[in-house]
């Protein structure tokens, strides 16, 4: 009886440790598999949000194609084709590469049944895709370039915060009971990208402009101190170190909805001329502010609150069309002309006389070469979701037309000649692997050069 009772006790002994065994091999299994699954998903989010970047490169690289196609239009009416936005309609316009309501929302847009096609969609998962036009924001980066740029960008930034509803924003301390008004602000940030250490004058109602003295020492006398950079900035998070520039200051007049970056107003990226056709409201009066500081509607918050509200309705009856074929004409509708300027005057606008109308008229323009581009691909997974965000930025300034090549041999069709600036001939090589391979990377591309890339 008792050697049965310790054969049972040892059964019972094994089955408790295989037990335990048996938990921990389930576990450790499961584990493994999650962890495998987690990098699968994760690579191909990856790759669907690459595959959306291209996607979006190929959208933009064909929008002079589609101006061409409506040219005959425009002509009819003796007007200039404006660039047409089709980034705006990305979403629409790329939905049968998506997943099924992507898809669904190409075939009402355009009225092609996708089942009849081939190779379409984006089976088992989808991307989000966000194209947003950087020359139609305030390009802080002005400040690393020449005079007349700093002059140009201290008056887009004081046109930008000069209206008097953000007194109270400039008159509140910060941590260290340090107040920054505007002027200390604006030539903050001008001073933080500008290769000198004199401090840029920011006061737009005198006619000179430059170094009023050597740039204090405000940095140095922080808890934890730093220097200037006296460089461009390298992103707009950048932007948070200059003088001046905190959370309010932030959510007003840089990024106020972080979530949607299209509302975002600053960039550190951008040809230097706002594009006036896709600026926002508030970044058009800053512009025109700019232009000419003393206008009612850069004194006046009632004419401010008209510009605002009659730019909106504008965009708002026309569904994203272009409002300005080329920057006389948004001139001249400041002015009360054109199609736009009856309709401000009849709000009770008052007209805007420019400064200098010349220079005026070089720091804006109708056509936009700098995009952002945010994709964000998903993988839906059992009981999870995973999403892998990319951040690109483009610059189309040298790109040859889609159809005339890509830079790789001529870059023409045959018979064709080529376009200004592009070479009949392909470079020749160094032999040097590492050499050819960095002249292949910055050659012109119809897809437009990458300029930033970052995976999240």
């Amino acid at each position: 009886m008792r050697e049965r009772g310790i054969a049972l006790i040892m059964v019972l002994g094994s089955i408790a440790v295989l037990t335990v065994m048996l938990a921990e091999f389930q576990d450790e299994t499961s584990t493994e598999l999650a962890a495998a699954l987690a990098d699968r998903d994760g690579v191909q989010a990856e790759y669907m949000a690459r595959s959306a970047v291209n996607l979006a490169r190929l959208l933009l690289a064909s929008e002079p194609t589609m101006r061409t196609a409506v040219a005959p239009l425009f002509m009819m009416m003796k007007k200039t084709p404006p660039q047409l936005p089709v980034w705006e309609f990305s979403d629409r316009i790329l939905g049968a590469f998506n997943d099924q309501e992507g898809a669904s929302s190409f075939s009402s847009t355009v009225g092609i049944d996708l089942s009849l096609g081939k190779n379409l969609g984006m089976p088992g998962g989808r991307f989000e895709l966000a194209i947003v036009d950087e020359d139609s924001k305030i390009n802080v980066n002005l400040g690393a370039s020449n005079d007349i740029a700093h002059l140009r960008l201290a008056r887009e930034i004081m046109g930008l915060i000069a209206p008097l509803q953000f007194s109270p924003l400039f008159e509140q301390k910060d941590k260290s009971g340090t107040t920054h008004d505007r002027l200390s602000t604006c030539s903050a940030i001008i001073d933080w990208a500008d290769v000198d250490e004199g401090m840029f004058d920011c006061n737009v109602s005198t006619s000179a402009s430059g170094s009023v003295g050597v740039e204090d020492a405000y940095y140095q006398l922080l808890p934890k101190p730093y220097r200037r950079k006296n460089a461009p900035y390298d992103s707009l998070d950048e932007l948070r170190m200059a003088r001046g520039v905190g959370e309010d200051f932030w959510a007003t007049f840089v990024d106020p909805e972080p979530e949607n970056p299209k509302k975002r107003i600053m960039t550190v990226w951008g040809q230097g001329a706002i594009n006036v056709n896709t600026a926002n409201a508030q970044t058009l009066l800053a512009v025109i502010c700019s232009g000419a500081p003393r206008a009612e509607i850069c004194n006046d918050a009632m004419q401010a609150s008209t510009f605002l509200t009659g730019v909106t309705m504008a965009r708002a009856v026309t569904m994203g069309a272009p409002l300005f074929g080329s920057a006389d004409d948004f001139m001249g509708a400041m002015q009360g002309k054109g199609q736009l300027g009856p309709l401000l005057q009849g709000m009770g606008m008052k007209p805007v006389q420019f400064q200098a109308p010349g220079e005026f008229k070089n720091s804006i323009s109708t056509e936009s070469k700098m995009f952002s581009i945010y994709a964000v691909g998903v993988i839906k997974g059992y009981k999870r979701e995973t999403r892998t965000a990319i951040h690109a930025v483009v610059d189309f300034r040298s790109a040859p037309q889609l159809g005339t090549g890509t830079g790789t041999g001529t870059g023409t069709t045959p018979g064709q000649t080529p376009p200004p600036g592009q070479s009949q001939t392909p470079p020749p090589t160094t032999g040097n692997p590492q050499t050819d391979a960095i002249l292949a990377a910055t050659k012109p591309s119809t897809g437009g050069q990458v300029v930033y890339f970052r995976i999240e």
